[in-house]
């Protein structure tokens, strides 16, 4: 039973960054241009919570969602 619950935990972690990269968010303003330091920033940070899911569509939360968007961050 705590090899099944590890093996459900990893997989979360593991499922989240792919999802939150299909979600393909993009750092350009309204008109088209790419943005730059502190915008693309808090652009990507938000883009990275909206889309922190788990495998089965609900929104994370916690550990699960912080290292998400970390990761996400990083990508």
């Amino acid at each position: 039973m705590k090899r099944l619950s590890v093996l459900v935990l990893l997989s979360l972690f593991s499922a989240a960054p792919a999802i939150a990269q299909g979600a393909a968010c993009s750092a350009t303003s309204a008109d088209g241009k790419p943005l730059a330091g502190a915008a693309k920033t808090s652009h990507m940070k938000k883009c990275c919570e909206d889309n922190a899911k788990s495998a089965d569509g609900k929104p994370l939360a916690g550990a699960a969602k912080t290292s998400s968007v970390n990761k996400c961050m990083k990508g």
